[in-house]
């Protein structure tokens, strides 16, 4: 059966305007002041579609054009061990990684791989220019992994120090291009050296958080959450970097509450940081819409101190209208922080008691709730979901990998002309 492209228009989050989607449209062409832009579904009420697999389950809130092989959606379920641990009676786990004992299946066990089978899924058939995605690392394994498996070119835009979390089951297919920025050089360069590249007219941005495919597919976490709980959540737990996630995970809520069959949107959204980089914590706790200045090398030397590597977004869409200033704010929600000695408690806590291991984000998640419930910002009554975006990664990888090594280095300094001509000649 051929997959029918899901109904929906693109509204202005700051004006409101309703307008139609022109095929890769990541902002409103006649918008005055930076916002972000929604997709607005023609099915209006939570319909899980039965009939298609894995993500695509969601696929009525996915602005997509067609399905991809090998998805699998996140697993929510009602915690035992860590809800006892914490005094929780209403704890419910939404995870995204591998433990194919409770069915969770992302093979590169990051809720990363949502993103990619959506934004994928929205290319439209005849785009034939090529896809550019900048990462700190778990994006890019996981564009990497559907783009090999379903044969779509792209160019992956990496830091060559968060190489190590390049690992894959086998070697990826020749359309999977890795560009790499040198040592001591992060993310936010690598995000300039796509943009670069992107200059040219054979090449097109992913698009970030400006990408409603992006943020619907990691929104799928709260779908999972409630089809599990059968209500929206009263608080929300995720660690971030960029805070897309939470930003998804708040405009899902709302349109679980205009379905109406899942109470109103009363959800808390608790984002959380690794110290040292706290970028986005020292705006909130300031009440500023405006980041703090963080001067590149201070924002790099951060970046490598924290074990959460893919925390270290030095320009996270918080200020714009509908970013993470706003999600914050109108979910009445909250900021901590976890160091790297919360990370590696958590790590060794959470595996004994949920069975099975997280990754150093999911870590600083847990640490959060941790945190508000001993200071009382949760209740005990209450219905809690904590999105443990990624693990299973010692189980993934104890049946053997390989690291994808960069096929190019190149310094985000060079002139655009020269970084297009070298990437161009790879394909």
């Amino acid at each position: 059966m051929r997959f029918k492209p899901t109904k929906y228009q693109l509204t202005n989050v700051e004006t409101g305007r309703v307008f139609e989607d022109k095929g890769w449209t990541l902002g409103d062409p006649e918008g005055k002041t930076p916002s972000l832009i929604r997709a607005v579904y023609a099915n209006t009420q939570f319909t899980p579609r039965e009939e298609l697999d894995g993500i695509y389950r969601y696929a009525d809130w996915m602005p997509i054009n067609r399905t991809l092989k090998n998805s699998c959606a996140p697993v929510s379920y009602k915690s035992k061990g860590l809800a006892k641990h914490l005094g929780l009676d209403n704890l419910y786990i939404t995870f995204s990684g591998w433990c194919p004992k409770i069915g969770a299946k992302m093979r590169t066990c990051s809720f990363k791989e949502t993103e990619a089978f959506s934004v994928l899924a929205r290319i439209p058939r005849n785009e034939n220019r090529i896809l550019v995605v900048q990462s700190a690392g778990n994006t890019a394994r996981a564009f990497a992994q559907v783009c090999s498996d379903n044969r779509i070119p792209i160019v992956i835009c990496v830091p060559v120090d968060n190489l190590h979390d390049l690992w894959f089951s086998k070697p990826l297919h020749k359309c999977v291009k890795l560009i790499a920025v040198p040592h001591g050089y992060d993310y936010y360069d690598a995000i300039t050296l796509g943009e670069k590249l992107a200059e040219d007219h054979r090449y097109f941005l992913e698009g970030g958080a400006k990408n409603v495919a992006r943020r619907d597919g990691m929104g799928t976490t709260v779908l999972s959450c409630v089809e599990k709980m059968g209500r929206i959540p009263d608080a929300y737990f995720q660690a971030v970097g960029s805070g897309t996630g939470a930003i998804a995970a708040w405009e899902n809520a709302c349109r679980l509450a205009a379905d109406g069959r899942f109470g109103e949107n009363n959800m808390r959204v608790y984002v959380a940081q690794n110290k040292p980089f706290t970028l986005i914590y020292d705006a909130w706790k300031a009440h500023s819409r405006a980041l703090p200045d963080l001067p590149a090398e201070d924002g790099r030397r951060q970046a490598e101190i924290i074990l959460a590597k893919v925390l270290s977004n030095r320009k996270p869409p918080y200020s714009l209208a509908g970013g993470l200033f706003d999600t914050l704010n109108d979910s009445h929600g909250d900021a901590f922080l976890a160091d790297n000695n919360d990370i590696m408690y958590w790590m060794m806590q959470f595996r004994n008691l949920e069975g099975y291991d997280l990754l150093p984000a999911a870590c600083v998640a847990v640490s959060a709730l941790a945190q508000a419930v001993k200071e009382g910002v949760v209740k005990k009554e209450e219905y809690i979901m904590l999105n443990c975006t990624g693990g299973g990664s010692l189980t993934a990888m104890s049946k053997g990998f390989v690291f994808k090594e960069p096929d190019l280095v190149l310094t985000p300094d060079l002139p655009s002309d020269t970084i297009i001509e070298k990437v161009s000649a790879l394909f």
